[in-house]
């Protein structure tokens, strides 16, 4: 058993069983709904159909980082009991919070000289954040060192591909993400954007396509393209979406009869309630690993 702690935001979208199961740790972001606010914890607090359902309702959302004292909070007691730490955090092409994670870092760094706090930037959102983390407890467990294990997510974390898709431009438009005329037209022809996350972390749009159903081939060509081995990729794959199941459930078994070396089931997840308050319902991302991420 290694003698440090594996960390992350919330915001990694697994389920809270899972990243018990895999004994990573993690702490929550926030969102605020018609002014309450409330912790993005995985769907406990309030369940994803909630969620979602106020949304479609009218209900408005904000989404707001992890401070740099909920890190030191979150840090401090695993430092305390003389363990080590390595924390991802969601990409610096979303947020802020590695910059937060950083700065509480220097604040402890007196206070516990002899212990290493490692803080890196995922590059990554949502379940493949998740995907990421859970590779690094795959290596973890089989007896990778903290130092080693810190370079190998600087070294690997652009060969994560995460490739998503909207049936519903509510909430980019509302966001601002999409001009309102570009919604419009989009919705009356039918358009669902595919996007993907570029080298820098950024959420990127990549082709229009219509209607809903050839987007949903359009995922499984990609995945063709860019996997690892191609057709013949070995990896894990993971799928969320928002409140689209059925369209979730669509890609993953497209991906699961063109891929039949892939390492067990596809994984269906929830986009959870901080990257879901900026797409709303209808999106579906799909992530893999694959070639190396160069624009």
């Amino acid at each position: 058993m290694q003698n440090y702690i594996l960390s992350c935001c919330s915001t990694a979208d697994l389920s809270h069983e899972h990243f018990e199961s895999r004994d990573i740790h993690y702490v929550c972001f926030h969102y605020t709904m018609d002014g309450v606010d409330r912790p993005d914890d995985l769907g406990r607090s309030m369940s994803f159909e909630d969620f979602y359902a106020a949304m479609v309702a009218g209900a408005d959302t904000k989404t707001s980082q992890v401070s740099t004292g909920e890190y030191i909070a979150h840090f401090e007691p695993f430092l305390k009991e003389g363990k080590d730490i390595l924390h991802l955090t969601l990409s610096s092409g979303i947020s802020g919070s590695y910059m937060s994670a950083c700065l509480a870092k220097d604040m402890l760094a007196e206070k516990y000289p002899d212990r290493k706090l490692i803080i890196v930037d995922s590059l990554a959102a949502a379940s493949g954040f998740g995907l990421l983390m859970d590779k690094l407890a795959d290596l973890r467990d089989e007896g990778m060192g903290i130092d080693e294990l810190a370079k190998w997510a600087e070294d690997n974390r652009l060969y994560l591909h995460h490739w998503f898709f909207s049936s519903d431009l509510t909430f980019f438009i509302k966001g601002g993400r999409v001009s309102k005329t570009a919604g419009a037209i989009g919705g009356l022809l039918g358009i669902c954007p595919l996007l993907n996350v570029d080298k820098d972390g950024h959420l990127t749009p990549r082709e229009k396509i219509r209607p809903k159903k050839r987007v949903i081939q359009r995922m499984a060509e990609v995945m063709k393209q860019h996997a690892t081995d191609l057709t013949n990729y070995s990896g894990k794959c993971y799928i969320s979406h928002s409140a689209c199941y059925e369209d979730a459930r669509a890609v993953a078994d497209l991906i699961e009869a063109s891929f039949p070396n892939l390492n067990g089931k596809v994984l269906i997840n929830s986009i959870g309630t901080t990257i879901g308050s900026h797409t709303g319902p209808g999106t579906v991302a799909l992530f893999f690993w694959g070639d190396k991420r160069v624009d």
